[in-house]
């Protein structure tokens, strides 16, 4: 018996019953199984090593063009992937399963964050991130070649459920659904801090009663009541009167950070950016860099991906490559 099969092993004789098994994974492409990693492992492994997850360090959370502390893609990915596993690991599912899907769940995201995503659904009329990051693993890695990361099915079902209407079917994916909500609602609390846009005393009493008043006081809130609701049930859930102080306190940030006043008209530059770059690469697909042979021959489907997976920095260096004047003083 291998190391795989001990952890399968391992796995059968202490996760939950309704934890997934890494043993009954399913891939569209069969694979011989690796001797030391489980399938969920490997998922893993092959996002973080992915190209798209590596662009989510230059990709924009809340603000755009931040300090150094401030979150992105990135880290944010990197948060919900460690509160899952705090809650996979006290229910007893499937942690790697919960890694995996977290650290794929947004490597879909486009430029300046849900700015660029809804640049993109104004410009061709639908265009969601969690659709484009499973685009993402199953066409786009690998030079686009239409294989992508061959993930097994339960991660790619939590990448696409991780928001919209879809609910993941394993309890693991419905865990990162929930605790995406709780990492960036707490962390972008914490950055809004940083940046002087809101205090402590600001927040609802309903939120300060419930959650506290601190990120690590409000994660631990939620986390705990998670927990508690959904041991040994087949189903992950909240409270109501937790899930409704967590919808209290979203309104909240949309009204007051989300949608704040001050952040507008950066925002309006970035949603500039990314439906122009769109606008000149269905003129000029040519000037699309790419890894695929296409004899010029561009949808619009090739045009969106390459803008979507445009990095912040990038999107702005090529917006000024061919819109701004290069003038020497």
């Amino acid at each position: 018996m291998n190391i795989r099969e001990h952890i399968e092993e391992r796995e059968d004789l202490l996760l939950s019953p309704y934890a997934a098994r890494s043993s009954a994974a399913l891939r569209d492409i069969d694979e011989e199984p690796d001797p030391l990693r489980t399938a969920f492992q490997r998922d893993r492994d092959r996002i973080i090593h992915s190209k798209c997850f590596r662009r989510l360090k230059h990709k924009t959370q809340v603000y755009i063009a931040p300090g150094d502390h401030y979150r992105t893609r990135m880290t944010h990915t990197l948060e919900v992937g460690q509160i899952g596993r705090t809650v996979a690991r006290a229910l007893r599912l499937n942690e790697d399963l919960v890694e995996a899907i977290a650290m794929g769940h947004d490597v879909g995201h486009t430029p300046f964050g849900h700015v660029g995503e809804y640049a993109l659904r104004d410009l061709v009329g639908h265009f969601n991130h969690n659709e484009q990051s499973l685009r993402m693993v199953e066409v786009l890695e690998k030079h686009g070649n239409r294989e992508g990361l061959n993930l097994t099915k339960e991660v790619r079902d939590g990448i696409l459920g991780h928001t919209g209407p879809t609910i993941p079917t394993t309890l693991e994916g419905q865990i990162i659904r929930i605790v995406d909500r709780i990492a960036y609602l707490c962390h972008d609390y914490d950055d809004a801090q940083r940046a002087g846009m809101l205090e402590a005393k600001d927040l609802p009493d309903e939120v300060r009663l419930y959650f506290g008043d601190t990120p690590s006081s409000m994660i631990t809130a939620m986390v705990e009541d998670m927990v508690e609701q959904s041991l040994d049930k087949p189903e992950i859930r909240m409270s109501p009167d937790i899930e409704g102080t967590m919808n209290i306190f979203r309104q909240f940030m949309f009204k007051n950070v989300y949608l704040a006043p001050a952040l507008i008209p950066d925002r309006k530059k970035a949603a500039h950016v990314v439906k122009n770059l769109f606008i000149h690469f269905m003129e000029y697909p040519s000037d699309i860099e790419t890894y695929v042979e296409r004899n010029g021959i561009y949808s619009t489907v090739d045009i969106v991906d390459y803008v979507a997976g445009l990095t912040d920095q990038y999107a702005i260096k090529l917006f000024k490559d061919f819109y701004i004047p290069n003038i020497t003083l």
